[in-house]
């Protein structure tokens, strides 16, 4: 076998390990938690069909690629729960070192594209990354609303918090932004996240 098509078996044979980070997110209709992979196929699949909400044209393959990748660092970083105030402290460290190590086992080409696409979601500033982080934002919550906000309520979320998370959303679609704030609003009026 060429020396290329190994180190790309090898990365799809590693990135299979996603399957076994699980967030904080349960399924819908109360099921068990979300893996990594499972959020990424899903963001991946509602940016296709949201594309036409977002601010800015995007190159919606470049999107979804965004989508599938953006927490392959998991799989040696772990989760890093989004109200964890301690962990939020180490994740970029953690999440380097396996951004280094996990795309180095790619050919260098595909390495360098593959972390600059990493990199330009993170940095947050192209159309592509903000309409990615929308649906980053979008879908946990789609998923806790199903679920009668009941991670909210385990994590005794505050809305202070929700919004300070949730506020990015509406720099990548404004639309998704409205539905993502009458969410939060029943969510809050029904108690399942904490007024602050």
């Amino acid at each position: 076998m060429e020396e290329r098509l190994k180190q790309q078996l090898d990365f799809i044979l590693e990135i299979d390990k996603e399957k076994n980070i699980l967030r904080q997110t349960h399924l819908s209709g109360h099921g068990r938690r979300e893996n990594d992979a499972e959020h990424a196929w899903h963001m991946a699949i509602m940016a296709y069909l949201l594309k036409d909400y977002a601010n800015e044209p995007v190159d919606i393959a470049k999107v979804m690629i965004m989508c599938l990748i953006h927490d392959i660092v998991e799989i040696d970083a772990g989760d890093t729960y989004a109200y964890d105030t301690e962990g939020l402290k180490t994740q970029k460290a953690r999440e380097d070192a396996a951004k280094e190590r996990i795309f180095s086992l790619l050919p260098e080409d595909q390495k360098k594209e593959l972390t600059a696409l990493f990199d330009e979601f993170e940095n947050y500033r192209t159309p592509e990354s903000k309409f990615a982080h929308s649906l980053d934002n979008l879908q946990p919550l789609l998923l806790n609303n199903s679920n009668g906000g009941g991670d909210w309520r385990e994590h005794q979320v505050t809305s202070e918090q929700v919004y300070g998370r949730q506020q990015k959303t509406q720099l990548g679609s404004e639309t998704l932004y409205k539905v993502t704030d009458q969410i939060l609003k029943e969510n809050i009026e029904k108690g399942n996240i904490k007024e602050s």
